[in-house]
């Protein structure tokens, strides 16, 4: 009888079929791994999924009005140098947003002619997260301003008296329009973005003792600090932060039909350095304060106050208007400041001469596509809402437009050029985003264009103006993907992708939902 049982046997049976096999694969093995190689190479390899971009299209015919167009297909990236190459590792400002002014004229006009429920749906539309316009800042008029139906500032007294206390500090000229229009746009988007400007100090502060010209009296400084701080903190109390803050509207200009005051950069030095930077930074709640709130033609103003070390501590960025100068001015003074933000508060378009063939490509290209290469960080358009005779107004522009127009008869919206400008923007172009480096090729090819990359998704919009009146093919490389389209003349186009196909669907459950500000980002 055999003592090492039947187990042991197996175990050797095993043993030997296992040698065997060993020997044959290595004996077959180089045959078997020719076939496999022979079979794939006659198999079709599998193509990555490229990622579909999204296309809207306005044209300044008015054809095309923010039009969904049929999506492109990428492809793979090609030897062929493309028209624009779109780098997402050089990033340059994140953006804050896009939006227009809540002048007097424009709060008056919403509350007094149109019904509560046009009023709630126009609120939707503007501030309203995507599809929506998802309008993200707003400007407003501490006291009066040209398009306001009186004068008046909060702290008006009877001629030749003072109140440097500010006992008669009030905001009841506010109450009825301006407040509860804010108020009502805050419930729809929290995050909205303030800044505030003052046209004119109290009259019994100026030499002139009128709201219409004059200067601020050296000894009504401090006053005027705490008049702006009362202010904030008033309106906070009202529910509405104010995020930044300018000492005054257009200081370098005189009006003679509306309220104003000139204010040098000496002024306004003076009085950040002495007085309103240091009592702001002793607050809790951080409202930032912006130099000079004026055109591009004259850098060296904010360079003035930028310069005195006292102040520029103080101040978190420029605002700039659109109305004389190069928006390239803004790049100057980044240059010699990169601490310092860029915005553009003000800039209106209007029933002129020159724009008698629209204003689409001008706000799309102009103010836009250069101002944000120009560093801006945030783009405020002047008044939302105007009526059909541009008003209502006291003094100043009598042919401004409005983003929208409200008919005063009737109600009827009608949106304006400037208001698909705008929208080719903020619909797609999400606070946080951060503008990325794209080739420049306005000058040379008729085709201004700025890139960004959001920072929910991960997704990639580039805005492209085509200037000229013939269409033009234009390429586009970002990574290792390309696609072509033909731009129509004189159009704007907005183009949306996500290099990872993933975050392309979440992005669009995600506005599916209305929460597109979820950051959702996959890599």
């Amino acid at each position: 009888m055999d003592e090492r049982g039947p187990d042991s046997g197996r175990v050797a049976a095993i043993f030997v079929a296992l040698i065997s096999l060993l020997t044959l694969a290595a004996l077959y093995a180089p045959g078997l791994e020719q076939s496999r190689l022979a079979a794939r190479a006659a198999t079709p390899a599998i193509q990555p999924i490229m990622p579909a971009v999204e296309v809207w299209l306005s044209t300044a015919d008015h054809r095309q009005k923010l039009a969904a167009q049929p999506g492109i297909v990428m492809s793979a990236r090609g030897k062929t140098s493309a028209d624009i190459t779109i780098d997402l590792d050089a990033k340059y400002q994140t953006i804050t947003g896009f939006g227009a002014a809540m002048t007097d004229a424009s709060a008056w006009l919403i509350r007094n002619r149109l019904t509560e429920s046009q009023r709630q749906a126009l609120f939707r539309e503007l501030y309203g997260p995507p599809p929506n316009l998802n309008f993200n800042m707003m400007r407003l008029t501490i006291g009066a301003s040209d398009f306001s139906l009186n004068l008046y500032t909060l702290d008006d007294i009877p001629f030749g008296e003072s109140d440097p206390q500010l006992r008669y500090f009030n905001v009841a000229p506010n109450l009825q329009d301006l407040i509860p229009t804010v108020r009502d746009i805050l419930a729809i988007n929290p995050g909205l973005l303030i800044v505030a400007s003052s046209w004119s100090a109290p009259a019994w502060m100026k030499d002139s003792q009128n709201l219409i010209g004059g200067e601020l009296l050296e000894e009504h400084e401090e006053a005027y600090a705490d008049y702006l701080i009362k202010y904030l903190d008033t309106y906070r109390g009202h529910g509405i932060p104010i995020y930044a803050l300018t000492l005054q509207n257009e200081p370098g200009y005189s009006p003679i039909s509306y309220p104003g005051m000139l204010m040098g950069p000496e002024t306004r030095a003076r009085i950040i350095a002495n007085y309103l930077g240091p009592k702001l930074a002793k607050r809790r709640s951080r409202t930032r304060i912006l130099d000079w709130d004026h055109n591009w033609s004259h850098p060296e103003q904010p360079l003035a106050v930028l310069a005195s070390s006292a102040a520029a501590r103080y101040v978190d960025g420029v605002a700039w208007h659109c109305y004389e100068g190069s928006q390239h001015a803004q790049g100057r003074v980044h240059r010699d400041h990169p601490d310092k933000d860029t915005f553009i508060t003000e800039c209106s378009g209007g029933d002129w001469p020159l724009s008698v063939n629209g204003e689409l490509l001008w706000f799309a290209r102009n103010l836009l596509v250069t101002g944000t290469r120009q560093w801006a960080r945030g783009v405020i358009y002047w008044n939302l809402a105007l009526d059909e005779t541009h008003g209502p107004h006291f003094g100043g522009c009598t042919l401004c437009n409005g983003v929208i127009t409200i008919d005063s008869g009737t109600g009827a919206i009608t949106r304006t050029d400037e208001y698909y400008a705008l929208a080719h923007f903020s619909r797609f172009v999400l606070p946080g985003a951060a503008r990325v480096q794209s080739t420049d090729t306005d000058a040379d090819k008729g085709i201004a264009n700025v890139a960004f990359e959001n920072a929910t998704d991960g997704s990639v919009v580039l805005v492209m103006v085509n200037i000229r009146k013939s269409a033009r093919t234009v390429a586009v490389d970002q990574g290792q993907f390309h696609f072509e389209y033909l731009m129509p003349p004189e159009s704007v186009a907005t183009f949306v992708w996500n290099p990872n196909a993933a975050g392309m669907w979440i992005r669009r459950v995600l506005q599916w939902l209305g929460r597109p500000d979820i950051p959702v980002r996959t890599e």
